[in-house]
């Protein structure tokens, strides 16, 4: 099956995706594709879908949520950035 579908009930579901990589000073902490993200920001968490506008913005302590095909995911941080641009998310956290 293509990328981006998830066979529904007899028929074929397209999944908007994201590229999302999470990078912290120790290693990658992840690197593939995502339905959203949600992230701490500075002046209040928002969450990042498909075609978000182009942005850089800082990163406070607190959790990092994003979706996969598998489900809800996790990551705690103490803070760090996020760019996003074309539907590529990069996030350069500490822990």
């Amino acid at each position: 099956m293509p990328e981006g579908q998830v066979r529904g009930r007899g028929s074929l579901i397209y999944i908007l995706m994201l590229k999302l990589k999470i990078v912290s000073p120790e290693k990658i902490e992840f690197d593939g594709e995502v339905v959203s993200v949600l992230v701490p920001g500075t002046l209040g968490s928002f969450e990042i879908l498909q075609n978000h506008a182009p942005i850089i913005s800082s990163l406070e302590k607190g959790v990092v949520t994003y979706e996969t095909a598998e489900g809800k995911k996790s990551l705690e941080i103490i803070g760090g950035f996020v760019s996003v641009n074309q539907n590529q998310v990069n996030l350069c956290v500490e822990l």
